[in-house]
């Protein structure tokens, strides 16, 4: 494993077990769930840095977006532990808890093909991010397409 992967690896395990420290009640938590919280929440902090360069809201800085797209690259290769059957929104208790769907389960190799799908897109836009703004834009519209189909398809609305 690569000191990237591991770093990697430490931060969304450091990030679940901050966000369940000081919890009322352990059992209250489910580590699956808030593992992915915190993976999703890695994805966003990636993106926001080449989404803030695409539109023009930052200066496109080409070893920030290199290494924003390389980290993205890796962390959607994260799989297994955190998607355990029965953490959906429609499972006893976890309602407010998560937007996944259970079709996340029922329908799996279509989120398989979500997952291959965003691997690439990922891969290309960090093969590209660092060769300049117009090939940033070009390799993250096809990240963004890959996230609103699995969010389309597999994530529900918040409920308050």
């Amino acid at each position: 494993m690569n000191k990237f992967k591991s770093a990697v690896i430490g931060i969304v395990m450091s990030a679940v077990f901050a966000g369940t420290v000081g919890s009322a009640s352990a059992a209250d938590e489910n580590p699956a769930i808030k593992a992915r919280q915190s993976l999703m929440q890695l994805y966003a902090f990636n993106l926001g840095i080449v989404g803030a360069m695409a539109k023009g809201k930052v200066d496109y800085d080409a070893k920030a977006a290199e290494a924003a797209a390389e980290n993205l690259a890796q962390l959607v290769r994260m799989n297994g532990p955190m998607w355990p059957q029965g953490t959906s929104q429609s499972d006893e208790g976890l309602k407010k808890k998560t937007r996944a769907l259970a079709e996340i389960w029922t329908t799996y190799p279509k989120v398989t093909e979500n997952g291959k799908q965003m691997i690439a897109a990922a891969d290309s836009l960090a093969a590209v991010a660092g060769k300049g703004l117009d090939s940033l834009r070009g390799g993250l519209k096809d990240v963004g397409d890959s996230c609103k189909a699995c969010h389309k398809a597999f994530r529900g609305k918040k409920i308050k």
